[in-house]
């Protein structure tokens, strides 16, 4: 696979999408399309910054989610506490503010921030880090933005269990669920 062009054919206020040349491994050019959350001068920038991350949080033993709608499925999906990093915020500062804008939780405990992954590697550049913490205090809406419909709850295992079963997630939070119910003894 080879690189040939890189080409902005669309940029709005979160989103540039580009048109990526390729020729493939028979030869021929092929157009894939990418959406990025930066402005790309050329192809040794693609995937190079990290641009958000996501939270794995618990409180005890039992898991925070979201409830929120997302506007891209025009539906309610069960989520993880997650945003994007503002220009000089750290990971942990990002993890504190989206936390709190959230869920109105504070930090107890940061327990691990992995690497770098891509959460959507079939349509963008963008590189998250996703973080687990163990999180305090009481969970109010009142910081959530008016464009923002999230409800948070702690959940148990024995609820999460049944929610893998019956309820729609994102990927990572799915993902996530189903390794705290197992960390935890529901499997």
């Amino acid at each position: 696979m080879e690189l040939l062009k890189m080409e902005k054919v669309r940029d709005s206020r979160y989103l540039k999408n580009y048109e990526l040349t390729y020729k493939n491994k028979a030869g021929k050019e092929k157009v894939f399309e990418i959406v990025s959350h930066r402005d790309l001068k050329d192809p040794s920038m693609l995937g190079s910054s990290v641009s958000g991350l996501s939270i794995i949080a618990h409180k005890g033993d039992e898991m925070l989610l979201l409830r929120e709608f997302r506007m891209g499925v025009n539906r309610y999906i069960y989520n993880l506490c997650a945003g994007m990093m503002a220009k000089g915020e750290s990971a942990e500062e990002c993890i504190r503010r989206e936390l709190y804008e959230e869920t109105g939780l504070s930090l107890k405990k940061l327990e691990t921030i992995l690497p770098p992954a891509f959460p959507a590697v079939a349509i963008s550049d963008i590189a998250n880090r996703v973080a687990f913490a163990e999180v305090e205090g009481e969970i109010s809406d009142e910081h959530t933005s008016a464009n923002e419909d999230i409800h948070a709850a702690f959940y148990s295992v024995p609820q999460l269990k049944k929610m893998l079963e019956t309820e729609t997630f994102s990927s990572r939070c799915q993902v996530a669920v189903y390794y705290f119910v197992k960390e935890h003894g529901g499997f």
